[in-house]
Formats: C-alpha cells, structure tokens, sequence
C-alpha cells in the first residue's frame, strides 16, 4: 500500500482523506532530528541535511532556526538559535533520561549496544 501526499491531503490508493495535525509539533521533531544529522558546528552555525518536509523546512526558516533551505546543497545551515533550540528539543523528544551515558564527546547521541 503507498501513501502519497499533496499539501495537507495523504492519497491511500485512489482516496484522499485529510489529516488534522499541529504543524509546531512537526517542526519540533524536524528542528530535533535536523540536531541529530548536523555537523561542521562553528562561529557561523552547524550544517545538517535537509532531507525533511519542505514545508516544514519552511517554516524553521521563517522562524529563523535555520537559513534559507532553497539551495542546491544537501544540507542547510542551522542558526545559533536552531542550534540550542535543536538540542533541546532531541533531548526533550528523545532522550532516554537525564544520564550522560548516551551521549559522546560532542553532546552527540551514541548508538547502543
């Protein structure tokens, strides 16, 4: 079965439906999963791939976490702001507790055993 998706309407074979959802909790997990692909952090920000919803990538940018993601390259420039505001939110969404344990030493998430 393949799902496709025009604007806000998801096709399930030859019907459409709507999908009621809260763009602002999108764009969190995007800005969170954005954090966990991103590096090359310096004074200018960190870049991370932009293999997200465009509208949702639209939207960060209109909130300025990240630059303007309408660019040939694969990835996109988060801001100092998207940067703190990335990290929060994976350790909010994400995180498996309050341990250091899981982290290495740049803060980035390790995988588990």
């Amino acid at each position: 079965m393949r799902v496709k998706q025009s604007k806000d309407c998801y096709y399930l074979v030859s019907e459409c439906f709507e999908m009621e959802y809260d763009r602002d909790k999108v764009d969190d997990a995007v800005l969170a999963l954005l954090w966990l692909t991103s590096f090359d952090e310096d004074e200018y920000g960190a870049r991370a791939w932009k293999s997200h919803d465009w509208d949702a990538m639209d939207r960060l940018y209109e909130k300025g976490f990240i630059a303007n993601p309408r660019s040939k390259a694969k990835s996109v420039i988060l801001t100092e702001t998207g940067i703190e505001r990335s990290r929060e939110l994976f350790e909010r969404l994400f995180g498996a507790g309050k341990s250091d344990a899981g982290t290495g030493a740049t803060g980035r998430p390790v995988p588990g055993p």
